[in-house]
């Protein structure tokens, strides 16, 4: 570790002496300034920047345009240290330790690792203003999308099947960010914000008993706390870039809210629909509940009759029968109806038989774990509330980095 800090050392004397930039040539003290009149070159300037290294000593030109008092420093714009003390090399550590853990874990971290000393706070800030730059181009892209300017896809060109998985799971918020929303518990305030998941990923093989194998390293993630719209045109985006118009057959995989379906109708048309078989399941283990509230063994021997129906696809009987019990009380009556009405509306997405038969997968773990790994590790550890936008960044940072295209973007900040 000595040894290290004295390379430091050495390292940041040799990159100051790099970064002492020399006075202009006379014709290259103008620059043309935003508001269209020229800049004038006005002395050498500096400032301290952390870098890998340590701290290093920046001198820059500096102009000032006397028509609008605009000053800039291209050497600044050139280096990607505009309006930061933090090089794009350190940014990018406090980015990736700030998406895996809490913020002062990660400056615990930077300190162990890299020998570098920031605060928890710069560390937050760093982590959350690069998520935003990653969000703010994904919304770039989802606008360019939309006005048919749809990027190249990157799947391959045949893909036998591909899968769009969706879900949502609550995001501790501040109590300003949940103002005037309906919590979970009848008259309290909510407390959270629905973050809305979306996963893409494919399959090309299954094992020996006929059961699909999701590929190796084919999963990619888009989320963000938003609207079922907004979510909408970024969950399409990220099909269309992994190959989604090429795919021989597309399957969309999702619990039974109304808003996954109205989204893969809207975006996935002539896709094949599924809904979850252990949320289906869940919803029929809510009857035997509703029916035998106190006796568990009741329970399961009801759910031994009746679950066969909807694991062998016969959902109309399922319904039939459903409707047809003879409830004396009209609350009971009333959830029961209301549980059938569901499993009628999903009848078509929950012919597991027929999926099975085609080596489909019927349950929808890989966004579940999504929920878990992506999101829920991250924004919802002990004491921890966010505002929309530093949720939403973290979330644009953590797919960015487990969808590998982490490097991809800064090589477009470097370019």
């Amino acid at each position: 570790m000595g040894l290290r800090a004295t390379l430091h050392q050495v390292g940041s004397v040799a990159l100051q002496q790099l970064l002492q930039f020399d006075e202009p040539t006379q014709e290259q003290r103008t620059r043309l300034c935003p508001c269209g009149s020229q800049a004038l070159y006005v002395e050498l300037r500096g400032k301290t920047v952390l870098t890998v290294v340590g701290p290093v000593k920046l001198s820059r030109p500096y102009y000032l345009c006397p028509q609008c008092g605009n000053g800039q420093f291209p050497m600044d714009v050139e280096l990607d240290v505009s309006q930061t003390l933090k090089s794009p090399g350190v940014r990018r550590m406090l980015a990736l330790v700030g998406q895996e853990s809490a913020f002062a874990r990660g400056q615990q971290q930077i300190k162990v690792l890299a020998g570098l000393e920031v605060t928890a706070k710069e560390v937050e800030r760093t982590a959350e203003a690069i998520g935003e730059d990653v969000r703010a181009r994904e919304q770039q892209q989802i606008q360019r999308g939309f006005q048919l300017h749809l990027p190249a896809a990157r799947g391959e060109k045949n893909i036998p099947i591909l899968y769009i998985e969706m879900d949502g799971t609550g995001v501790p918020v501040v109590k300003k960010e949940a103002q005037g929303r309906v919590g979970k518990t009848p008259g309290q305030p909510a407390h959270t914000r629905e973050a809305k998941l979306g996963c893409v990923f494919t399959q090309t093989h299954c094992d020996q008993q006929g059961y699909p194998l999701r590929d190796p390293d084919s999963t990619t993630y888009t989320g963000a706390i938003e609207s079922a719209e907004e979510f909408g045109k970024r969950i399409f985006l990220e099909a269309w870039r992994r190959g989604w118009n090429h795919a021989q057959t597309t399957v969309v995989l999702g619990d039974g809210a109304e808003w996954i379906w109205n989204l893969a109708e809207l975006h996935f048309p002539g896709a094949i629909q599924i809904v979850d078989l252990y949320h289906a399941r869940q919803h029929l283990w809510a009857v035997a509940r509703l029916l035998f509230p106190n006796d568990s063994v009741q329970q399961k021997r009801w759910m031994l009759r009746h679950q066969p129906k909807l694991d062998q696809g016969e959902v109309e009987n399922l319904v039939r029968f459903l409707r047809s019990l003879r409830l004396a009380q009209p609350e009971l009556r009333e959830k029961i109806h209301s549980e059938a009405d569901y499993f009628a509306k999903n009848a078509e997405r929950m012919r597991y038989p027929r999926f099975r038969r085609h080596h489909f997968f019927v349950g929808s773990g890989v966004i579940e774990a999504g929920c878990k790994t992506i999101v829920g590790s991250r924004t919802k550890q002990s004491g921890m509330f966010w505002t929309i936008r530093g949720a939403n960044a973290i979330i644009a940072l953590r797919c960015c980095h487990l969808n590998g295209r982490f490097e991809d973007y800064w090589e477009a900040r470097r370019a």
